[in-house]
């Protein structure tokens, strides 16, 4: 299936490779069940290939899931391919098809459906506050490097903080516009109404820190255990896994998506494993906060460093290690082992 925002491009492909059919169907809940009915009105449908399960795809993704269709990710086609025989959403939706049917697409689609699609839509919310707190942090302090000299000595020596908490409380009486000098009452307003926006963007962000910690500790409470895994460093780790973890294949699988399973790259008589710069780059960021608050706190850990660090290794080869270890010890935390 070649997905759109308004309309999905659906190829039916049979066990043996033989095209059996295409439609295109609206992007509606009415259009996800008009689609179903039809492929199965085809044949019986067991597996499908969607591109974009994160995005324009997400809705049908969750759709096919509950009706017990195993769904799997395809990436989008080579763009040299695209350009060499067009792009037809037909075509799209084919490939999609045989991906799913040669192998080639086998990662198999989150199913955004539970209190991990919850957790993320608050992480969404918390990550753009955060970023927009600084942003206006910077552009208080950004307005007192040229205000009133005045003005900027009353402020001066006072932290973050406290800055915030005295810009806020600046006179209304500025407002008047009577009198005085009409570009310092400027810079007073501004910097009231950006020290506002800063104290409500920090009660959203605690509003949802809270939201995050209780789903935590409602859902996966083993993950706060542990040294040096607080709630959201839990909610980056979750969201990389998903609300059906038990699609990947191991706590290797695990590794891979967090980018800190290392790529082969021998040739010849030299065998050589490089740094993997691919998957999720805030897990791998999560497990990095994890593995340097261990080194500080956990004396299994700087055991582990002193004893590495005098087989010769370097501190960067031992927290690549690190982190290996840890997406092992979280994966078999939140997916245990069949007893």
């Amino acid at each position: 299936m070649d997905t759109h925002w308004d309309v999905h491009a659906v190829a039916v492909v049979s066990s043996l490779g033989e095209m059996i059919g295409t439609g295109s169907f609206p992007a509606t809940a009415v259009g996800y069940r008009e689609l179903l009915t039809w492929a199965r009105g085809l044949g019986t449908v067991r597996r499908a290939g969607l591109e974009g399960t994160g995005s324009y795809g997400a809705g049908l993704c969750r759709y096919l899931l509950a009706q017990q269709v195993e769904v799997f990710e395809v990436n989008r086609p080579d763009r040299s391919e695209r350009r060499r025989r067009g792009k037809p959403d037909a075509a799209d939706a084919q490939n999609a098809a045989r991906a799913v049917l040669s192998g080639r697409a086998r990662a198999r689609a989150k199913a955004g459906d539970g209190p991990v699609q919850i957790a993320r839509m608050f992480k969404l919310a918390k990550d753009s506050a955060v970023k927009a707190r600084t942003q206006a942090i910077n552009q208080l302090k950004a307005v007192l490097v040229t205000a009133d000299p005045v003005l900027r000595e009353e402020l001066a020596g006072l932290n973050t903080p406290a800055l915030i908490r005295t810009c806020a409380r600046l006179a209304d009486n500025d407002e008047d516009g009577g009198g005085g000098d009409a570009v310092l009452q400027a810079t007073r307003i501004t910097l009231r109404l950006l020290a506002r926006r800063v104290e409500q963007l920090t009660g959203q962000i605690q509003d949802l820190e809270r939201h995050l910690a209780r789903l935590v500790e409602r859902h996966a409470p083993q993950l706060l255990a542990p040294v040096g895994i607080g709630p959201d460093t839990a909610v980056t780790l979750l969201i990389t896994m998903g609300d059906n973890p038990e699609r990947l294949g191991g706590e290797a699988s695990f590794a891979a998506l967090c980018g800190v399973s290392p790529v082969e790259h021998s040739s010849g008589s030299r065998h050589y494993r490089r740094l993997n710069r691919g998957g999720d780059r805030q897990a791998n960021a999560a497990l990095h906060r994890i593995v340097q608050t261990r080194l500080r706190f956990d004396p299994r850990t700087r055991d582990y460093y002193e004893r590495r660090t005098k087989e010769g290794k370097t501190r960067r080869e031992i927290v690549r290690c690190l982190k290996r270890y840890v997406a092992r010890e979280v994966f078999n935390l939140v997916r245990p082992s069949p007893s």
